[in-house]
């Protein structure tokens, strides 16, 4: 009898693993999301769903995830997409809504930032929860800024840039100026210059989709980056992406670093940042034409259709995208490493607002950025640091490129620009754009 039992618990036990979900999570090597799939074990207890992690750099994570959704391939349960695809992807069929959580009175869809839940919305419903959001803005150090004999404004034009980044260069010390993506890619080196590009009246494409590279704002904006690089900024700085311009200004080796606001938490964090104390914020650089260089962006995440596992999928999500889960993370490692730029609520908090010496800026950035007004003259596209059409990712990326080898020194900007303008013609007229 003792022996049926026992034979009988087993099978049961047995029945239960084989039965066990299981999610499929693709995610960026980011620090936040290392950090949920760190706290992610919580999830697993309290639903007994299993998850499976593939954690990408950005641009292997893009090329991965838009080969599957747009095959059906049916690889991942969750996927981190940005706000450039949610709408885009959400259009075409390929994620499900996040119906369950939008009609969650405990979720509170509406306590999300209403520019970054615009983004990931199409026809109002939403398609994507924004597990991070932000703009982007200036980080410096301001004990270089003060060897310098300057003292930076709260909102800097692009020529006081290049003054303090070349005054605050030693090479003997092996001190940058200043740290900018230049890692080829849509989202990488062309989110900084596309944001970039705006402040200098720059466009991709004028009112009848004519690509703009032959412009003389597009050469200002590539000029000036190139000098301000080779002046100021890192050697093999090509190469250098988010993670990498983050790891060089821990290091104290920037004296100013443009990117994204949720690197914040990481500079001013003392456990890695070796000048966490002298860390100070100012917005993104403007020339004067009424446009700084700011950007906007969510890193959310998504259920491709083509999931067998989407309710499971959709806690998942609502587990890393609530209020709870900010509050998991400021029980263990404080209210400045919370994920920011996705919450009114966060931005209220009392708490938040005294540990994090940098979400007024960054919540004043988030709010500046209209995606429907992104540079000064007209434009026949939504979207800052991105154009929003499906052409735009291949594009992007193949312009990132270009502009990444002129500042490798493999081609002149002038060169760079020319061969920009003839691929973005040349693929807009076969996408039937121009005709």
């Amino acid at each position: 009898m003792k022996l049926l039992t026992l034979v009988g618990a087993l099978t049961l036990a047995l029945a239960a693993s084989a039965s066990a979900q299981t999610l499929t999570i693709a995610t960026v090597n980011n620090g936040d999301m290392v950090r949920m799939q760190g706290l992610s074990s919580a999830f697993t207890e309290e639903t007994g769903i299993e998850l499976n992690w593939v954690v990408l750099e950005e641009n292997t994570l893009r090329q991965n995830v838009t080969t599957d959704i747009a095959t059906n391939g049916g690889q991942y349960d969750v996927m981190t997409i940005g706000t450039y695809e949610a709408p885009i992807w959400a259009k075409q069929g390929w994620l499900a809504p996040l119906d369950a959580l939008s009609a969650d009175p405990a979720y509170d869809v509406d306590d999300i930032l209403p520019a970054i839940r615009s983004g990931l919305s199409l026809d109002g419903k939403l398609y994507a929860a924004p597990f991070y959001g932000e703009s982007s803005f200036i980080m410096y150090r301001k004990d270089l800024m003060e060897k310098a004999g300057l003292t930076m404004p709260e909102a800097p034009t692009w020529e006081f840039i290049g003054e303090a980044a070349r005054a605050m260069t030693d090479r003997t010390a092996d001190i940058n100026g200043i740290c900018l993506r230049g890692k080829a890619g849509w989202g990488e080196n062309m989110a900084f210059l596309t944001a970039m590009s705006n402040s200098f009246g720059a466009r991709w494409f004028d009112e009848k989709w004519t690509p703009q590279f032959n412009t003389p704002e597009w050469k200002s904006t590539l000029d000036t980056y190139l000098s301000l690089m080779t002046d100021a900024g890192p050697a093999g700085a090509s190469s250098n992406g988010f993670n990498e311009n983050l790891t060089l200004f821990q290091q104290g080796k920037c004296g100013m670093w443009i990117d994204a606001t949720v690197a914040a938490s990481f500079v001013t964090n003392p456990t890695d940042s070796t000048v966490a104390d002298q860390v100070g914020f100012a917005l993104a650089p403007d020339n004067g034409l009424g446009k700084r260089g700011n950007w906007l962006w969510a890193w959310s995440l998504a259920i491709p259709a083509s999931s067998q596992n989407a309710e499971a999928a959709e806690k998942f999500i609502d587990w890393a995208t609530n209020k709870d889960y900010l509050a998991t993370v400021a029980a263990a490692e404080g209210w400045a490493n919370v994920p920011p730029g996705t919450r009114t609520s966060l931005y209220e908090n009392a708490e938040y607002q005294a540990a994090a010496p940098f979400a007024k800026m960054t919540l004043d950035s988030i709010n500046s950025a209209d995606p429907t007004k992104p540079t000064v003259q007209p434009v026949p596209y939504v979207g800052i640091q991105f154009v929003a059409i499906p052409e735009f990712a291949g594009m992007g990326t193949n312009v990132g490129q270009l502009f990444s080898a002129a500042l490798a020194g493999q081609m002149s900007a002038d060169d760079a620009l020319a061969q920009a303008q003839d691929a973005v013609t040349r693929d807009m007229t076969r996408a039937g754009y121009i005709k």
